[in-house]
C-alpha cells in the first residue's frame, strides 16, 4: 500500500503583522529582521481565532481540493504545540466540527518538526489498513507563546494552518506516487536551547518561548542535511533528483545554507517564510498549499520534506506527488 496525497489546504490569521508594525513595539527594524531571517511579515490570531478554528478550515480547504467529504476520512492527526485546551486533543474538536462520528483523531507534539512526525505516522496507519484517508494538519497559534518583549524571540513567529488529505491506494493504483520514505531523529540534550517555560505539571501556566538562537542555528543546519542524505540514500536518489525542497519555514538564513549544503538549486527551494514567519508545525503544510496551488508541485513531482524544532527533533520526508 502507497498513502498518496490527494488534496491540500491552508489557512492564515486576518491579521498581518509587518514588520514595521513591530517596530512600534520592540527595539527592533525592518532592516535587523529581514538581514537576519528573510522575515517581512507574519499572520497573528485574533479574537475568535485559535488552532482549531484555524485547522478547521485548512482541512475544509484540503477536502475540497481533493473531491472528498468529512464522511470520507476516518483518522485525523493534528500537529500542534499550542492546542486549544490541553484536553482533549485539537483533533478531537476538529473531528467534531466537521461532523465526523467515525474513525480516530489524536494530536502529536513534535513542535516545529510536528508536521513530518504526523505525515510519518499517518502513513504507517493507512499502509497498516488500519485507516484508509486521513487528514493531517499542522495547526498553531504560536504567538500566544511568544514573549512579546523579547526582540529575539517575538519577531520570528506566526500563526496559521496547513492540511494534506492522505489515502492509501495499492501500490498498482498509485503508480508509483506517495510517500516513499520517512526519517525521524531527535536529542534531548538540546532541550534546554529551544523551549517553553511553563507547562502544567511544572509551572502550571502556559509559559512562554525561550530560544538560544545561535545554538539553534549551529546545529540546525547539520542535523537537517544529515536526515536528508539518509532518506535519499534509502532510496537510492541524489539531491539531482528532487523536484522541490519543502522545508520548515524558520529562517532565510538557514534555508538557504542547508539548500546549499545539499546541492540543491535555488530555484526548487519552496519559501514562505518572508510572507508567514515560523508557524512552527503549520510551516510546512502552508508551503505545501501555497506551491501546489500556485502551480509549481504538479502530479509525478518528487518532493522533499524536512523540519527541526525544539527538543531538538527532526526528520524528512520525501513524497512523490
Amino acid at each position: 500500500m502507497r498513502s498518496v496525497v490527494r488534496g491540500t489546504g491552508s489557512c492564515l490569521p486576518e491579521q498581518v503583522l509587518t514588520n514595521l508594525d513591530l517596530e512600534s513595539r520592540v527595539e527592533t527594524s525592518d532592516e535587523w529582521i529581514q538581514q537576519r531571517t528573510g522575515i517581512r511579515q507574519r499572520h497573528i490570531a485574533g479574537e475568535g481565532e485559535t488552532t482549531v478554528t484555524l485547522g478547521v478550515m485548512a482541512a475544509r480547504n484540503a477536502l475540497t481540493q481533493a473531491g472528498l467529504t468529512p464522511d470520507d476520512i476516518d483518522l485525523i492527526i493534528v500537529a500542534t504545540a499550542t492546542p486549544d485546551k490541553t484536553f482533549p486533543a485539537s483533533a478531537v474538536h476538529i473531528q467534531q466540527r466537521l461532523g465526523i462520528t467515525r474513525g480516530f483523531a489524536f494530536d502529536m507534539q513534535a513542535v516545529c518538526s510536528g508536521f513530518v512526525y504526523a505525515l510519518t505516522t499517518a502513513d504507517l496507519y493507512l499502509r497498516s489498513g488500519m485507516a484508509r484517508r486521513a487528514l493531517v494538519i499542522g495547526a498553531e497559534t504560536f504567538s500566544r507563546l511568544v514573549d512579546w518583549s523579547d526582540r529575539t524571540t517575538c519577531v520570528l513567529f506566526g500563526d496559521g494552518a496547513g492540511a494534506l488529505v492522505l489515502e492509501a491506494q495499492s501500490d498498482g493504483d498509485a503508480t508509483g506516487r506517495g510517500v516513499l520514505v520517512s526519517k525521524l531523529r531527535s536529542d534531548g540534550v538540546h532541550s534546554e536551547k529551544l523551549y517553553v517555560d511553563g507547562g502544567p505539571s511544572s509551572t502550571g501556566t502556559v509559559g512562554h518561548l525561550r530560544m538560544e538562537g545561535r545554538e539553534v542555528f549551529k546545529h540546525a543546519v547539520g542535523m537537517i542535511t544529515d536526515v536528508v542524505y539518509d532518506s535519499l540514500d534509502a532510496l537510492s536518489l541524489t539531491s539531482n533528483d528532487i523536484d522541490w525542497f519543502v522545508p520548515h519555514q524558520a529562517n532565510r538564513r538557514i534555508i538557504d545554507a542547508s539548500a546549499k549544503k545539499l546541492g540543491i538549486e535555488p530555484e526548487k527551494v519552496v519559501i514562505t517564510v518572508d510572507r508567514h514567519g515560523n508557524t512552527s508545525a503549520a510551516s510546512i503544510p502552508l508551503a505545501l498549499d501555497f506551491a501546489v496551488r500556485d502551480g509549481r508541485i504538479k502530479a509525478g513531482d518528487l518532493v522533499l520534506l524536512e523540519a527541526m524544532g525544539g527538543g531538538f527533533t527532526w526528520g524528512a520526508v520525501i513524497v512523490r506527488w
